[in-house]
């Protein structure tokens, strides 16, 4: 016999959720401009090392950023910021997944450089708190996470626009059991919400001339979140005549992502939540592994850069933490520069990412005592940033690499 009182329960709670969702939406519906960091008196970077290896690794990249902005932070133009409190035991403390006065201290600075943090699953030692990278992305209205992935060699040069506030995962932790045998979880899909994410991949391929967008769903199965992301793609599409758009479901799309014949086409891609943390890590691993990806999340008010992989506790327990390979954070500092207008900072800090990471390979991180720390493959790349004719190596190698691979 059906469980009336449960399903009256049920009801209840689904009612609350989507009265948040409608009130969210009107706060969409009167987001501001964007924030041109052109017009700001001082820069305000803030530094959140996070946990596990987080604070080595973050501290790695810092070095570098503080490094490329030296000038600026002399002249009183850009502030550097620590900022604690994400570790676990601070958010486990407080039960939230951002602490209120460490939250409060995020909201001063314009952009974030913030290391991986540990999140609670199912048979770990912690309470179920939400995500600290879920709740900033809410809390700062970080509504795209942007991840490039490069291979020169085998003619890939992809841009991930992940919408980051909706999809499965913007209610991952309101999800409930309405009786012992049912389970439920929401995915969660707004106008304004999509189309502000399209609309970002769309003017990323205009301006960069890659002109190719791709949008990932499942829109055959997934038909009324997905098949929105679908709807609204088609028509922004229309206001960008130069530009070719696509739609590919995403399970073809794991596919294609390996396959020589076809994946040097791709360019843009465009994804809701799930799918684009699913389909980024695949990306990064044809790289080289999560640890050479970095990752902007990146709202109008906002911007924070981090890696992509968690936060490896057991590096640190075993002692081995000095050692993790800080690549995908340095990377976030390349990304960093992009946004606030040091393009060409960042532009040849990737360069030296490539020669160091995919073919000098001088130094070599191995996570243990038999490779190098992260302070001293930070130093590599920056001496490598550093190099005269680091434009003309970087273009050797890749020419190099794009011919043996042809052979």
């Amino acid at each position: 016999m059906v469980d009336e009182k449960a399903i009256q329960m049920a009801q209840e709670k689904f009612g609350a959720l989507v009265r948040r969702q409608l009130e969210r939406v009107e706060v969409l519906k009167s987001e501001g401009d964007w924030v041109d960091y052109s017009k700001l008196d001082k820069l305000i970077i803030g530094v959140c090392g996070g946990d596990g290896i987080g604070p080595y690794i973050c501290a790695s990249a810092q070095k570098v950023m503080e490094v490329l902005l030296a000038d600026k932070i002399a002249a009183g133009k850009v502030e550097i910021r620590q900022i604690d409190g994400l570790t676990i035991e601070r958010r486990v403390e407080v039960m939230k997944a951002i602490p209120d006065d460490t939250l409060e201290e995020l909201k001063k600075c314009h952009v974030i450089l913030k290391g991986p943090t540990t999140t609670p699953a199912k048979g770990d030692p912690w309470p179920n708190i939400e995500s600290a990278n879920v709740a900033m992305r809410k809390e700062l209205d970080l509504f795209a996470n942007v991840r490039p992935v490069s291979v020169p060699e085998l003619g890939i040069d992809w841009t991930f626009y992940r919408e980051n506030t909706e999809g499965s995962y913007a209610l991952g932790s309101d999800g409930f059991f309405v009786s012992d045998d049912l389970a439920m979880d929401f995915c969660v899909a707004t106008t304004q919400g999509t189309e502000r994410i399209i609309r970002a991949g769309f003017e990323h391929a205009k301006k960069t001339g890659t002109n190719y967008v791709s949008i990932i769903v499942k829109a055959n199965i997934i038909k009324t979140t997905d098949g929105l992301f679908v709807d609204l793609a088609d028509k922004i599409a229309e206001e960008y005549p130069g530009v070719k758009h696509d739609v590919w479901f995403v399970d073809i799309t794991t596919a294609k992502l390996i396959d020589p014949a076809r994946r040097s086409d791709f360019k843009v891609f465009v994804l809701p939540n799930l799918y684009g943390d699913i389909i980024t890590d695949e990306a990064a691993q044809i790289q080289g592994g999560v640890g050479t990806a970095g990752s902007a999340n990146i709202g109008k008010r906002y911007a924070m850069f981090e890696a992509i992989h968690g936060s490896a506790p057991r590096m640190v327990t075993e002692g081995r933490a000095q050692y993790a390979d800080p690549c995908s954070m340095i990377k976030a500092v390349a990304l960093m520069m992009d946004h606030i207008g040091e393009n060409e900072k960042g532009r040849k800090l990737g360069m030296a990412l490539d020669i160091c990471c995919q073919f000098e390979k001088k130094l070599v991180m191995t996570g243990r005592n038999t490779g190098a720390t992260g302070d001293e493959f930070a130093q590599y790349v920056l001496d490598t940033m550093g190099r005269a004719d680091l434009e003309q190596v970087w273009q050797g190698y890749v020419d190099a690499a794009i011919a043996k691979n042809a052979n």
